[in-house]
C-alpha cells in the first residue's frame, strides 16, 4: 500500500541540528496524513510532527525546535531538528495514513510505518 524509507540520523552534540528525511511511494503523496514518531529504549512511542499539506501539528516538547515539511515534488517529508537535546535520543519513525479525521498524536491512528532511523543527542 504505502510504503516509508527513512534517512539521516546519526551522532550529535546537544544544540546541533539534523534534517531526517521520509521517501514515500505507493499513493499518492497529497492524499497522506504524516507523522513523525519518536521510541527511546524503555519507553514509549512518542508523538513528534504531524502534517496535512501545510499545516503541521507539533507537541509541546518539540514545539519551536522541530520542524515537519514536504516537497511533492520528490514525495518526501522532512523532520528538521534544531536545538537538540539528550532527551532527543531515540529511534525516530516516519508514518502515513490517507487523510483521516483521526487522531494526529496517537500511534495506532497510522496505518504505515518506516523502518526507523536512530538519532543520538551526546553531551
Amino acid at each position: 500500500q504505502v510504503q516509508l524509507v527513512e534517512s539521516g540520523g546519526g551522532l550529535v552534540q546537544a544544540g546541533g541540528s539534523l534534517r531526517l528525511s521520509c521517501a514515500v511511494s505507493g499513493r499518492t503523496f497529497s492524499s497522506l496524513d504524516m507523522g513523525w514518531f519518536r521510541q527511546a529504549p524503555g519507553k514509549e512511542r512518542e508523538f513528534v510532527a504531524w502534517s496535512r499539506s501545510i499545516t503541521t501539528y507539533y507537541p509541546d516538547s518539540v514545539k519551536g525546535r522541530f520542524t515537519i515539511s514536504r516537497d511533492n515534488a520528490k514525495n518526501t517529508v522532512y523532520l528538521q531538528m534544531n536545538s537538540l537535546k539528550t532527551e532527543d535520543t531515540a529511534v525516530y519513525y516516519c508514518a502515513a495514513r490517507l487523510r483521516s479525521g483521526r487522531s494526529a498524536s496517537d500511534a495506532a491512528a497510522y496505518d504505515y510505518w518506516g523502518q526507523g532511523t536512530q538519532v543520538t543527542v551526546s553531551s
